[in-house]
């Protein structure tokens, strides 16, 4: 007796992508539209992740490069244009033979898929550091040297010390690590990408503390950016002692 089309469909749901061409060859011959239909869907899902596998591949252009020096580090940050909070810097050495799929820059991933990645990454990675600014030293400092702080810190923290830095787009001062600075190198290298989705993921929940002391401020939603719902609490209720004076001036007298 043949199988049900909603057990197909349950069967197909529970497959994970190596059982997908076992599915397809055990259906096949099964004339029904909508176990058809099924297995056009688990066609196209093959067909998505061998896309996604290409694309994986040419984002590892620069660790393919510079293989030959040992362990590489991708750097990013997260954070330099909100008006309150922290910078955070991510460090990432990813294993050689890396196989995690999906790793782009972290403004281009949805909240879940981010979770999703930064829990991959801490568990698969040789060693993840990350380094924190505060709105203090921003106000201090500046923000560009301030970054340079959080970067530098979160190199300190790697348990592994990488034998060369791939940077989103800068040149970190006093490191002695090679550096190559990559334009838009969050979604050019695996590296860089899995140092932006561990910054961002760090960060947001941060925020998310932050929410829960300043809830007028809904931190929760714009993560200490310039929202409209953000500027204007920060006008009726003022600066929280998280607020970067040097960046609200334009909006109240600090």
């Amino acid at each position: 007796m043949a199988k049900k089309i909603s057990e197909i469909k349950s069967e197909l749901q529970a497959a994970n992508i190596d059982e997908l061409p076992v599915f397809i060859q055990n259906y096949m011959e099964d004339d029904r539209s909508g176990v058809q239909a099924l297995i056009a869907k688990a066609q196209k899902q093959i067909e998505a992740i061998e896309k996604e596998k290409l694309r994986t591949e040419e984002m590892k252009k620069y660790e393919k490069e510079y293989e030959s020096y040992g362990y590489i580090c991708g750097i990013d940050e997260v954070g330099r244009g909100p008006l309150a909070g922290p910078v955070v810097a991510g460090a990432v050495i990813l294993p050689k033979d890396c196989q995690i799929l999906y790793l782009n820059d972290s403004k281009q991933l949805s909240e879940k898929k981010r979770e999703e990645l930064y829990d991959v990454i801490m568990k698969e990675a040789v060693a993840v550091g990350i380094g924190y600014a505060s709105h203090e030293l921003i106000d201090e400092i500046n923000i560009l040297q301030a970054t340079y702080v959080a970067m530098r810190e979160a190199i300190s923290k790697l348990k592994v010390k990488p034998d060369i830095l791939l940077n989103d787009a800068v040149t970190i001062p006093e490191v002695d690590i090679r550096q190559v600075p990559i334009i838009k190198g969050d979604a050019s290298s695996v590296s860089i990408a899995a140092a932006s989705i561990v910054a961002k993921v760090t960060r947001d929940r941060l925020m998310l503390d932050y929410d829960k002391i300043y809830p007028e401020y809904k931190f929760a939603s714009n993560k200490g950016y310039g929202a409209a719902v953000h500027i204007e609490a920060l006008k009726k209720y003022g600066p929280t002692p998280i607020h970067r004076k040097t960046f609200i001036q334009n909006f109240v007298t600090v």
